[in-house]
């Protein structure tokens, strides 16, 4: 349960002052975008220092993906908006299911474009939000709140962690100054923003950039990358059997032409062209290797080398 001692907004990382901006407003346009590039500068290697969370969380992600789980993004302002974001391109570069990974933003999808005031303020509508989605045991609810205090958002993994879900919470702030209780914290404290209080800058680039890590790794071992090329896709249109045909002569340096006769012998699905070109087996023989290796395409033809 989270604890109920006094948080003194005004004393957080994210609310205080950048000394390196403080005479930001005097300065000509060029000095403004060097400052704001310098600061930026800082995020990865901040981030870095995180890597020990970040992969804990991702194990976490992968756990539930295996196990008929979901993950379940839950942020306000900015942390929300980015939780969509990243929920919303796992279906088309991934082909995933849009259940897979889901995001939510307190105010409603209306948030999204215009600023709700005070949507964020009731933990009640957070632990709702639980309820409505039906979080179970088998999922991973990520809380996004850049400044550590967000209620909606403590409300939600309150309510997460007492319907038995595991529980992930991202910040800018150190641990010690908030009061949270999940499995993993990640908090990468990026400093004060060039403009003070505006997480949208600095935290907002590291919300990004760890939300891309978690499910960009995630997504790689549920099988649905090979080498370093999406796989996981069936060609529905021009554009998409194009890029099938390159996967699949790049990856097996076969000729475009024939690469394009395995992608219709596959019946326009990638990883089962791959196996059968790789493996040497016809397409119902690659269907029942990926099927007997959770769809990774390494582990599928591994063991047909075997043989």
């Amino acid at each position: 349960m989270m604890e109920t001692r006094k948080i003194v907004h005004g004393n957080l990382l994210t609310e205080q002052r950048n000394l390196a901006s403080r005479d930001i407003d005097a300065k000509p346009i060029v000095e403004i975008l060097e400052i704001i590039n310098a600061e930026d500068q800082k995020i990865p290697g901040i981030i870095a220092g995180e890597i020990q969370h970040i992969e804990q969380a991702t194990q976490l992600v992968i756990d539930a993906f295996q196990n008929g789980g979901r993950l379940i993004y839950v942020g306000a302002g900015t942390s929300g908006r980015l939780g969509i974001l990243d929920a919303s391109e796992i279906p088309p570069t991934y082909n995933a299911s849009p259940e897979l990974v889901q995001g939510f933003i307190a105010g409603g999808d209306k948030a999204l474009r215009s600023a709700i005031e005070g949507a964020e303020d009731f933990p009640e509508n957070g632990a709702a939000l639980m309820q409505e989605i039906g979080v179970i045991p088998e999922d991973v609810v990520m809380g996004i709140a850049t400044s550590g205090v967000t209620p909606y958002v403590l409300g939600a993994l309150t309510e997460a962690r007492l319907m038995g879900a595991k529980t992930i919470f991202f910040t800018c702030v150190n641990p010690a100054d908030i009061s949270v209780d999940a499995d993993i914290i990640i908090a990468p404290q990026v400093g004060p923003e060039v403009v003070t209080g505006s997480t949208r800058m600095k935290a907002g680039t590291a919300t990004k950039l760890v939300l891309n890590m978690i499910t960009t790794a995630a997504m790689i071992k549920m099988g649905k990358v090979y080498e370093n090329l999406m796989v996981d896709l069936k060609a529905t249109n021009y554009k998409l059997t194009d890029r099938a045909r390159r996967i699949i002569a790049s990856i097996t340096e076969c000729p475009y032409d024939e690469a394009s006769e395995l992608l219709d012998q596959a019946n326009k699905f990638v990883k089962v062209a791959l196996v059968m070109k790789k493996g040497g087996v016809s397409p119902e023989q690659a269907h029942a290797y990926l099927d007997r290796f959770g769809g990774n395409v390494r582990k599928a033809i591994s063991e047909l080398e075997k043989q």
